[in-house]
């Protein structure tokens, strides 16, 4: 499945903030706890705009991060509801920007909107392209056991199940392990 290279980056970055979640991070704490989790969040990305750096900007990008993994798992006509309400309270008006290194991508809010805001707004927009495409089953939680990282499923046949190669990996040994467990063991020979 291939989306826009913008709404692939949006999905993508909608992954990132969505395992900071303590059921889904790696370290299995919150991610997403302190000022440097934000800063460190952020780095890889792209985001221009207004960056605050405080507490209250903090506490909306973890509002954030609750509001889109919902959407995540929502069904098409749900996500639809939710799109729409983030659009709506941000006053989005979609136009194409171009910048720095990225080509034609839209952007809807101006860059002096809070941050928390501009990242529902580009997941929404992202958002948008899945749910025209009749693809909200390619945005799932990971399959593995006491695991809720979100997967974005990329894949042509759209058969990925785990958020990482970590959790694929844990899942097939447990998996291995039940299969051997389950084998029976042939009687040994009575010896005459």
């Amino acid at each position: 499945m291939h989306f826009a290279p913008d709404t692939e980056e949006a999905l993508e970055f909608v992954v990132s903030l969505g395992d900071t979640d303590p059921g889904a991070s790696r370290s299995g704490l919150d991610e997403l706890e302190t000022l440097a989790d934000l800063a460190a969040l952020l780095a890889p990305i792209s985001f221009t705009g207004r960056i605050d750096g405080d507490d209250a900007e903090l506490r909306d990008v973890r509002q954030t991060r609750a509001l889109l993994r919902r959407v995540w798992t929502l069904g098409r006509d749900d996500a639809v509801i939710e799109v729409n309400r983030m659009l709506r309270e941000a006053r989005a008006l979609p136009q194409l920007a171009r910048h720095d290194v990225s080509d034609w991508h839209l952007h809807a809010t101006v860059p002096e909107a809070p941050l928390g805001e501009r990242m529902r707004v580009e997941a929404a927009l992202a958002l948008i392209d899945v749910i025209r495409s009749n693809e909200m089953s390619r945005l799932r939680l990971c399959e593995a056991d006491s695991c809720t990282g979100l997967v974005l499923d990329l894949s042509r046949n759209g058969s990925k199940r785990f958020c990482s190669v970590r959790c694929g990996n844990r899942m097939n040994m447990i998996a291995f392990r039940e299969r051997k467990a389950g084998e029976t063991i042939p009687p040994r020979p009575a010896h005459e």
